[in-house]
This record gives structure tokens, C-alpha cells and sequence, in this order.
């Protein structure tokens, strides 16, 4: 098969992977919220997410995880030369740290299938930011095809995780403030009532 076939279905296939990843954690976060509901509503959103996790994780996400690594390894197999490229080797350790996110996410998809929520909603957004440092990491390592700039990479990744970190503590802050100020009109309500 054509080269060519073979890198577009590998980042074909790498695009849904990340799909996958970010929007199961997304659920994971509304799945942990929900928990804060009332019955019946608390039962009903769980055992939705709980089947949208499900299907998502074994119909999308995994087939994907699988698909991307076949053509990758496809890939290198074509192209062998590829693994004496330093780029490559510091693009193969952040896939790695991709398969042990991927890996820290089944498991948190198998305790939330048993219904124990270990993580609260706002560890889990932290969490989802992850698979975008690593996105960043693999995509500008690719692009550049440059290890010795992978120092500046880093440095970036860093501050590309500072700037995710400071905007996931502003959405929340805002977020309470909201539920605070919807608070507060709810009790003005109750006593003109």
C-alpha cells in the first residue's frame, strides 16, 4: 500500500483516538456531577453516562487507539529510517505517555462503571488537559521534525499548561460565582414569597 494511504489512515485514526479521549473524560466530569443531583435525576443522568462512557470507550475510542498504532507501526516498517531520527524518539516517548493516560483513563471508566467516584468534576478537567499537552507535544514534534528544539517544546508545553491550568481555576471561580449570585436571588425569592 501506498505510503501516503497509510499516514492518512494513521492520522485519520489518531484524530479520533484524541476525539475519544477528550470527550470520555468530558463524561467523566458529568458523570462525577451528577452525583451531586438528587433522585431520581442523580440514577437516570448515571446510568446514561454510564452507557455513553461504554459505547464511546469500545466502539470509538479503543478501535481507534488500535487502528493508529497498527498504521504507525505500519509506518516504521516502510519507512525504518524513521527510528534513527531523534524527533522521533522524543515524539515515540510522548505516545507512550499517551498509551499510560489512555491507560489511567480505563481505569477511571472502570471504577465509574462500578459507580465509585474517586475524582472530583474539577480534578477531572485538570485531568482532560493532559492528552492536550501530549496533543501539542506530538503534533509540533511531528511538524518541526526537531529534537534539539524540543527543549523550547517543552518549555512551551509547559506554559501552554500553566495558561489551561489558570483558565480551568478562572472557569471555576466564575462558575461558583454564578452558582453563589443564583443562590442568593433563589433565597431573595423564597422570602418575597
Amino acid at each position: 500500500m501506498n505510503f501516503d494511504y497509510i499516514k492518512s489512515l494513521h492520522i485519520i485514526f489518531v484524530v479520533t483516538w484524541f476525539a475519544g479521549l477528550f470527550y470520555m473524560v468530558r463524561l467523566f466530569i458529568y458523570h462525577s456531577e451528577a452525583e451531586k443531583k438528587e433522585e431520581p435525576a442523580k440514577e437516570i443522568l448515571q446510568t446514561q453516562y454510564k452507557l455513553m462512557e461504554k459505547r464511546l470507550w469500545y466502539i470509538i475510542t479503543w478501535p481507534s487507539a488500535i487502528l493508529a498504532s497498527i498504521f504507525a507501526f505500519w509506518m516504521l516498517y516502510q519507512k525504518p529510517w524513521y527510528l534513527k531520527e531523534a524527533w522521533m524518539h522524543v515524539k515515540l516517548a510522548f505516545v507512550l505517555a499517551l498509551y499510560f493516560y489512555h491507560g489511567a483513563c480505563h481505569a477511571i471508566f472502570n471504577q465509574l462503571q462500578k459507580n465509585e467516584i474517586k475524582y472530583s468534576s474539577f480534578k477531572l478537567r485538570i485531568w482532560n488537559e493532559v492528552a492536550t499537552i501530549i496533543l501539542f507535544a506530538i503534533v509540533f514534534l511531528v511538524v518541526l521534525k526537531n529534537a534539539i528544539n524540543w527543549i523550547w517544546g517543552v518549555i512551551g508545553i509547559v506554559l501552554v499548561s500553566v495558561l489551561l491550568m489558570l483558565s480551568i481555576k478562572l472557569y471555576k471561580k466564575i462558575r461558583d460565582k454564578k452558582k453563589w449570585a443564583n443562590y442568593e436571588k433563589e433565597l431573595l425569592d423564597n422570602k418575597e414569597k
